[in-house]
């Protein structure tokens, strides 16, 4: 599973079991921390999660800021919460490229921002799962 942190919601998106492919499922509005990690888990059941995804929103020079130091503090109370593995990964862009990728599809605006940050976590995931299928071969 991965996880898009913003401030005010957490996109998620799963792979298929082979951890192949990335599919966005839902935006979370986020509430508390308690009852964000609640909802996560609950998704976690639902979906037979084994390892998480947490995207690391660094700057444009690779440093971390605000937003990044937020989404690590996220990643390590799920890890403790969870028990189940949890990485970080560099998510530059994926809101862009959603962004780019709903328009083309002609998304309307309501909608684009309905599901931006799903689509964003699909992007990172499938990058993270692509780059975990370079280093194997």
């Amino acid at each position: 599973m991965a996880i898009d942190v913003g401030s005010m919601t957490l996109g998620i998106a799963i792979s298929d079991p082979l951890g192949l492919t990335a599919q966005p499922i839902t935006t979370l509005r986020r509430i508390g921390p308690r009852k964000d990690l609640d909802a996560v888990m609950k998704l976690v059941r639902e979906h037979e999660v084994v390892s998480f995804v947490v995207g690391l929103p660094l700057r444009l020079p690779g440093d971390e800021g605000q937003a990044a130091q937020s989404a690590r503090q996220f990643a390590e109370t799920l890890a403790t919460r969870s028990a189940l593995p949890v990485a970080t990964w560099d998510e530059r862009f994926t809101t862009v490229q959603a962004e780019r990728a709903l328009l083309e599809g002609d998304v309307s605006r309501a909608r684009r921002r309905q599901v931006i940050n799903q689509i964003a976590a699909a992007l990172m995931l499938q990058s993270f799962l692509d780059s975990k299928g370079r280093s194997s071969s």
